[in-house]
Order: C-alpha cells, then sequence, then structure tokens
C-alpha cells in the first residue's frame, strides 16, 4: 500500500516542496563547507607551506567528489523518475547497482592513495616541505575515501526519495567530528600526538565514515520506498548505462575543475608559492557560497526528475524558476561578503602581509563572476534531472577548459599575478551565454513537449 501513495513531490506546493526538499540539505552542505574552511583554518597555523599543500591535493580530493557526486546525480536522477512513473523495480535496481558503483569507485583512490601520491606532488613542486605535508595528507584522503563515496551514494537515495531531512542529520554529523577532531590530531591535544596534515586528513575520514554509518542506517530503517538488499547487488548492466548517461558527464563535468585547479596551481606556482596558497584558500571560502547553491540543485533535481516523469509541466517549470531566483540571491549575498571583508577573511587564514597583498584583489576580483554564477549552476542541474548531462559538461568544458585556463595562461605573461583572476568573470559571462542558449533548447524539445504530449491524451480522452 505504501508503494502506491502518491509521493510529495508530486502533490507539495512548489514553494513549500522546494525549500522542504533543499533547506535541510542547504544547512547540511552549509555545515560541510565551513567545516572544510576550518579544515583550512587548522593547517594555516602549523604553516603556509602546509595550507599550499592541502591546496595541492585539492584537485585529486574534487576528483574523488566528482566522481561520487556524478555517479549520485544519475542514481538520483532515474529513481527519482522510476518512482514518478510507479516502477519500483526498476527503482530498487539504481539504488542497489549505484551502491556497487560507489564502492568501485573507492577502489581505484585506494590504488592511487597507495601508488600515487608521492608522484602526484613531485609534478608541482621541488619544495620537499610541501611535498611531505601533501603526502601525509592525501595518502590517509585517498586510503580511507571508502567513508566518502558510501556517504553520498547512501545520501543520494534519501534525497532521492525526498528524505533530505536525514542528509542533514548524516551530513552534520559527520562536518561537527571533523571540526572537534582537527584541533586535537592536528596540534596534539588531549594526550593525543601532534599530526599536523596527515591528523587533518584522519579528522576528515573519520567524519565521512561516521556519516556513511547514519547514511546507511537511515536508508535501512527509514527509505520504505526503495528496497536495498545484499541480494539485489548484482550488476545490471542497463541500469548502469542509465546511470552514467547522466553521470559520465556530470563526473567529467566535474572533475574539469580538477584539470583547472591542477592547471592554476602550475601557473600561480611560477609567482610564488604564497599565490597558490591564496588560491587554495579562495576554494574553501568560494565552498561557502556556492554549497547552499549545490544544496538547492541537490533538493531540485529529485523534484524536475520527478514531475518530468509523471509528465506535469506546470510543477516542473516552476520549480526552475524558483530555483534560479534562489541561486541567484544566495550568489548576490556572497558576492557583498566578499567585498566588503576580505582582509578579515583571510585573517582567517593566518595570512601574512605577501598573503593579504595577493589575496585581497584575487578575492574580489574572482568574486564578481558571481553576479552571473547562480543561472549558470541552476541550469546545469536541470540539463542532469531531465537526461541531457551532455549539455552541462559542454557548458563546463567550454568555460573552463576553453576559456578560464586559456585566458588565466594569457594574462600570466603580462608578469601580474593579479591580472590572472579575470579570467573568472570573463569565464562566467561565457557561460551565462551558452546556459541561456541550452536552457532554451531543452524547454523547446522536452519542456514544450509535455504540453503537447497533455493536450493530446486530454483530446484522446474526450472523444
Amino acid at each position: 500500500m505504501l508503494q502506491t501513495k502518491e509521493n510529495k513531490m508530486g502533490v507539495m506546493p512548489i514553494k513549500k516542496l522546494l525549500i522542504n526538499m533543499s533547506l535541510p540539505i542547504m544547512i547540511s552542505m552549509l555545515v560541510q563547507a565551513l567545516y572544510n574552511i576550518v579544515d583550512s583554518i587548522f593547517v594555516a597555523q602549523v604553516s603556509e607551506h602546509a595550507l599550499t599543500a592541502v591546496s595541492l591535493a585539492y584537485p585529486v580530493q574534487n576528483l574523488m567528489i566528482a566522481i561520487a557526486v556524478g555517479t549520485g546525480v544519475g542514481i538520483n536522477a532515474f529513481l527519482s523518475r522510476a518512482l514518478g512513473e510507479k516502477n519500483f523495480e526498476k527503482a530498487n535496481s539504481t539504488a542497489n547497482n549505484g551502491i556497487l558503483l560507489g564502492l568501485f569507485s573507492y577502489v581505484l583512490f585506494l590504488i592511487f592513495g597507495l601508488l600515487f601520491s608521492k608522484s602526484y606532488f613531485t609534478s608541482q613542486t621541488s619544495n620537499t616541505q610541501i611535498i611531505e605535508y601533501g603526502i601525509s595528507y592525501l595518502s590517509i584522503i585517498c586510503i580511507g575515501s571508502i567513508g566518502k563515496f558510501v556517504q553520498i551514494v547512501f545520501e543520494r537515495l534519501l534525497q532521492s526519495t525526498g528524505k533530505t531531512f536525514y542528509t542533514m542529520i548524516t551530513q552534520g554529523t559527520g562536518a561537527i567530528i571533523n571540526i572537534i577532531l582537527d584541533p586535537i590530531l592536528i596540534f596534539g591535544y588531549f594526550g593525543m600526538p601532534k599530526m599536523g596534515t596527515a591528523g587533518a586528513a584522519i579528522a576528515t575520514v573519520v567524519g565521512q565514515i561516521t556519516a556513511a554509518i547514519l547514511a546507511i542506517i537511515f536508508n535501512l530503517k527509514i527509505n520504505k520506498e526503495i528496497n536495498i538488499s545484499i541480494k539485489g547487488l548484482k550488476p545490471d548492466l542497463e541500469i548502469i548505462k542509465n546511470i552514467y548517461s547522466v553521470g559520465i558527464p556530470s563526473i567529467i563535468m566535474m572533475s574539469i575543475t580538477s584539470v583547472t585547479t591542477y592547471g592554476m596551481n602550475n601557473i600561480l606556482n611560477k609567482f610564488s608559492s604564497t599565490a597558490v596558497a591564496v588560491f587554495g584558500a579562495y576554494f574553501k571560502l568560494q565552498s561557502f557560497v556556492f554549497m547552499p547553491v549545490f544544496g538547492l540543485n541537490n533538493g531540485m533535481v529529485p523534484i524536475v526528475a520527478y514531475n518530468y516523469g509523471a509528465g506535469n509541466k506546470e510543477r516542473l517549470t516552476k520549480t526552475i524558476k524558483l530555483s534560479i531566483i534562489y541561486a541567484s540571491c544566495i550568489m548576490i549575498f556572497g558576492l557583498i561578503l566578499i567585498q566588503m571583508l576580505p582582509e578579515k577573511i583571510l585573517a582567517l587564514f593566518n595570512a601574512s602581509e605577501d598573503m593579504l597583498s595577493i589575496g585581497i584583489p584575487a578575492l574580489r576580483i574572482i568574486s564578481l563572476s558571481y553576479i552571473f554564477a547562480g543561472i549558470c549552476v541552476v541550469a546545469s542541474s536541470i540539463y542532469q534531472a531531465l537526461g541531457n548531462g551532455l549539455l552541462s559538461l559542454l557548458t563546463a568544458f567550454s568555460r573552463q577548459l576553453v576559456v578560464l585556463l586559456p585566458t588565466a595562461y594569457g594574462l600570466s605573461l603580462f608578469g601580474n599575478v593579479n591580472l590572472i583572476w579575470w579570467s573568472y568573470p570573463i569565464a562566467e559571462i561565457i557561460s551565462l551565454v551558452l546556459s541561456v542558449v541550452f536552457l532554451k533548447h531543452i524547454y523547446d524539445k522536452k519542456i514544450a513537449l509535455m504540453e503537447r504530449q497533455q493536450k493530446s491524451i486530454s483530446t484522446a480522452a474526450n472523444r
């Protein structure tokens, strides 16, 4: 009887539903962003070299998140659509195959952490202190990444059925544990050894594993709309293909950030390691602005996918409009905050005078891109929710590899590090143009078609 009951994504008023779905995720992702910032704040107290090492490790961490979240996007889109179509067997198979894909992804990073951490850092710097800090941090993060992959997959299962409140609990608990353990393990409080960057990595891994365990428990005890079982953990190539048809473009799209960051680190390293530290600090800070928008998107995707599967155009379009408005407001708030308080923000990272001289103009220039970013981020998730992940990939590829990185390199040739930061607003303007074009395309090809199909069904029924 429970499986025939209409899901709230098909009946709850859209404003209330979007807030109901998104707010818990936004809060939990804000906490996630907070612990990312706190992580770097504590590491910066060790030394600027330690902060630089963690900054250089970011592309690998981002790649890890890209694979986990990208796979989760595919799971989310097709599981929610299956529920909208009342195809519960397909929904269960999607959930179980998603778990298998998460475990397989972990194995890849386990191998990387064991074999390739050192070669990764030596490819970017010859500073032995930075290399030492970096290896101890990244190897632990990769070897212990099973928590991250399991956490994200099982949280996506909860999101797909509208139970986003529980993801707030899992992410919040993991983040709080990380924040508590950070100073204890980094500086050696309460009888613990002083572990520096290795302590920061251990705190992160412990928090992720705790969140993963909670996510598993919530799915088994509360998420009754899908059935997860050991027997169901069998590969279904058709389901895997469906997940990755949306997931792979999303993975590639997010992985492009790793390539771009790696490239930017190498461009900035030609000026100084301090410029790299500034860039790393910015990435931690910008997550505090972007994470709520990503949380909004995580709440939006299942609503859009569900109502697309149910053929409800009005609810779908209203969800999209509200999401764009809310995302733009969040980004503008972030812009104002960074423009007004760059020096105080950088002071959190124990910034030297050299770091402030590079960091203040960097934050002010890069944050100008936020004016356009809200629409672009939401548009990307709309494509994914409607099964057109390739459009997201094209936008990300154009923004970062065609515009951002070449522009940054070209501007670096003038010998002024401050010019490099202008590559971000330039790239975001190009991304906005593409987003408008692609949104019109997907509206004409998919959303408008829903209206014509509904009219045809109505006409046939009247006859």
